[in-house]
């Protein structure tokens, strides 16, 4: 059974641009992953300062496989850049991750 993995970023409005920058520049991070499904940015439209960062995965134990490997590079600040530049800051001021398993889904109909 598949499982869904929705992170909830709150961003604020002067760092939107910084995340998506962020995420297409780490586009193909996880699409390699064993038990890799599906991936999807949500930007706010209305009424929200939350992203929502969409996963699907084959299994939890995918997904923790990705969690304790690939992901914890892409995510890893390193040292300072060149000229001395300090480490990113995260765009993020809040992250909360929602988990849910697959009951029911639904594609176009051939």
């Amino acid at each position: 059974m598949s499982v869904v993995k929705i992170n909830v970023l709150t961003v604020p409005a002067e760092m939107r641009e910084t995340l998506e920058k962020r995420f297409a520049a780490r586009a193909g991070a996880v699409e390699n992953s064993d038990g890799f499904e599906w991936f999807e940015l949500l930007r706010p439209v209305e009424g929200t300062d939350q992203y929502l960062v969409y996963t699907r995965w084959a299994s939890e134990e995918a997904f923790k496989a990705w969690m304790e490997g690939p992901m914890q590079a892409a995510h890893r600040q390193g040292p300072p850049a060149e000229g001395g530049e300090a480490p990113k800051r995260p765009a993020a001021s809040d992250s909360v991750l929602w988990s849910f398993e697959v009951v029911q889904s639904a594609g176009p109909k051939a």
